[in-house]
Formats: structure tokens, sequence, C-alpha cells
């Protein structure tokens, strides 16, 4: 027989179940599970205009890096730098949770503003 307290196995055991779960856990929040194209459509269903200019952008951000998709839409304004409509969503890329929307109306660009 193997020396040692009996004890000693079944709680190496249930270590490694622990840590197994805590890094399956860790790994799936900062999974990418709402692809492109689907964030773009969820962000156009949060607005209330057409846009006829789409970015989009995958930033991490906090501490445990958490993917969020940034998408802006827009519409030029008759002015060239300048948008008739404005909107930033930011979507959370693993829950496709909308987090926030910013609509603005007759924006200005950033670079004409300098």
């Amino acid at each position: 027989m193997a020396g040692g307290p009996r004890w000693l196995r079944p709680a190496v055991l249930i270590a490694v179940l622990l840590l197994a779960y805590v890094a399956a856990q860790t790994c799936q929040k900062s999974q990418i599970r709402l692809d492109k194209n689907q964030a773009i459509t969820k962000a156009e269903g949060q607005i209330d205009f057409k846009p006829k200019r789409v970015q989009i952008r995958l930033l991490r951000q906090g501490l445990n890096s958490k993917p969020f998709w940034i998408v802006s839409l827009s519409s030029p304004g008759k002015v060239e730098g300048t948008f008739s409509e404005l909107a930033v969503v930011r979507i959370n890329a693993n829950t496709g949770r909308v987090e926030s929307v910013r609509q603005q109306a007759s924006a200005r660009s950033r670079s004409n503003q300098r």
C-alpha cells in the first residue's frame, strides 16, 4: 500500500476539479460569441435612423479584459466632416448584451472641431 494519509487523494482530486472549473469559467467569460455581423445587426436595432456608414472594432476592457464590440453608425452631413446622425453602440461580445447607446443628431466630427 502507498504511504500517506487516506484523505490526501480525495483532497487532491477535489483541488484539481475545482481548478478545472475555475479555468473553464474564466475562459468562457472572455470568449467572443457574437460575431461582427451579429453585432452590427444588433446595433442597428438600437437606433432610429438608417446609417450610411458603419465602423466596428473589438476592444477588450476592464481588469478581466472582457471583449466588447464598439459599433459606430453614421450618416454624413451636408458639410464635409460633419454628420447628420451619429450613434455609438457598445455590445458585450460574449453575452450579446447592449451595454450602452450614445446617439446624437447633427454631430460634428472630431477632426473639424480641432
